[in-house]
């Protein structure tokens, strides 16, 4: 198939032989289809291009793509195991060479565009770990079913990120000092397709904004980022809900108030104020929600696999990562039986602030049969994750129950 057959040239000629001649294939019963009927060829591009064929798809109109929690072993996430947490459509077409980012809004001082060469000669380049978590991460442990995809636990990643920091871009261009929040704009297309629409437009009070961590990325892991997760400039906001990291990004709002764009309304990416019970629907208005801010503590256990077949009398090495999003994670414990007793793991310190942690420890069965492992965090203000599934919310955010494995000895 053609990947350089443009969509649009398709739809101007209207031609089925040319969409043909671009797959290189005849299309069977083309005289069958529908008027007016969008071929799938032309709908979005194959977002599972370079991925384990052992992600999960969770939906691709737009791409959802989530990563088994086996594949999260790598202490840096290579981008073939990397989820995928699309609001649009990857844009048609990116032209690198005249991309632009511009920064606006009421409390800039005047708006000021910068080219990405302006951006990597202008500014001093950093490169941090960051991890980026869907806040719905989880969901589909809520019952009943929240709205929106039902994620497991794998839409998360901790890539390493190269780019300038937004405060120095914010300070170059020069902010007023009643700003309160950022909001980005990014090119990706809305499902409709109408260019006045936006998928997302989401953003974060000025202070994270502010923070040494809080990059304008152009490379991940080493080198460009890939195109769907954001090619060729991506902001990167690590310890919050992964979608206040916008996507090919071409502007940055430094707004008087709390940003409005896509997303932003309704109960998106927001929490009730008080606890609801299950199924309780409850106004879509700030008077009920709060918008989520720094993720909750949470751990992995990515070795080994979900049930594994252990041989009798020997040691099982066991290893994950933990974060807990603005903070530091303090403790991380294992239990096999079912919570009753905890044994404390081997802690390393994450590589720089935002960054995951890893950790490991040896476990011993007692006797031969099934077990359950549970794994358990513990952060630096001594929030612990929970054994059960949290509060039941309408969005189905934040569950950070502890995780789990099932294993057989003998």
């Amino acid at each position: 198939m053609n990947s350089d057959f443009n969509r649009r040239d398709f739809l101007r000629q209207g031609s089925l032989t040319a969409l043909a001649t671009a797959m290189g294939s005849q299309i069977v019963f083309a005289n069958k289809m529908p008027a007016g009927y969008r071929p799938i060829f032309l709908d979005e591009k194959d977002a599972l291009k370079g991925k384990s064929t052992e992600m999960i798809v969770q939906g691709d109109k737009p791409w959802n793509v989530e990563t088994p929690l086996h594949l999260l072993d790598d202490r840096i996430t290579p981008v073939e195991n990397m989820f995928i947490r699309n609001n649009g459509l990857v844009p048609e077409k990116i032209d690198v060479a005249n991309w632009t980012l511009t920064i606006d809004g009421e409390s800039v001082k005047a708006p000021k565009t910068y080219s990405l060469a302006d951006l990597k000669k202008k500014f001093k380049q950093y490169t941090y770990q960051l991890v980026l978590e869907c806040g719905g991460n989880g969901r589909s442990g809520y019952q009943p079913q929240a709205s929106g995809n039902q994620w497991g636990q794998g839409a998360v990643h901790c890539a390493q990120w190269t780019g300038v920091r937004l405060k120095d871009i914010l300070n170059d261009a020069g902010i007023k000092s009643d700003a309160v929040y950022i909001g980005y704009h990014g090119k990706d297309l809305h499902l409709s397709r109408d260019p006045k629409k936006e998928s997302i437009s989401r953003g974060v009070p000025i202070a994270k904004a502010l923070e040494d961590e809080t990059l304008v990325a152009w490379q991940m892991n080493g080198k460009d980022i890939p195109e769907f997760h954001g090619y060729p400039l991506r902001l990167v906001i690590g310890g919050w809900p992964a979608s206040v990291s916008g996507k090919w990004l071409s502007g940055i709002s430094v707004r008087n108030k709390v940003h409005d764009g896509a997303k932003m309304e309704g109960h998106s990416y927001k929490l009730p104020r008080n606890p609801v019970a299950p199924g309780t629907e409850i106004p879509a208005t700030d008077e009920y929600y709060k918008i989520i801010e720094s993720m909750p503590v949470k751990s992995l256990i990515t070795y080994p696999k979900t049930g594994a077949m252990l041989d009798p009398g020997k040691e099982l090495a066991l290893r994950g990562h933990a974060w807990a999003g603005d903070h530091s994670v303090k403790k991380v414990e294992v239990s096999i039986d079912f919570g009753a007793t905890w044994k404390e793991c081997k802690l390393e310190a994450p590589a720089n602030r935002l960054a995951w942690q890893h950790w490991n420890t040896n476990i011993k069965f007692p006797v031969n049969g099934y077990y359950e492992i549970w794994v358990k965090a513990t952060d630096d203000k001594g929030n612990a994750q929970p054994m059960l599934t949290p509060a039941w919310n309408p969005g189905g955010y934040l569950n950070n129950a502890c995780e789990r494995i099932a294993v057989k000895v003998g």
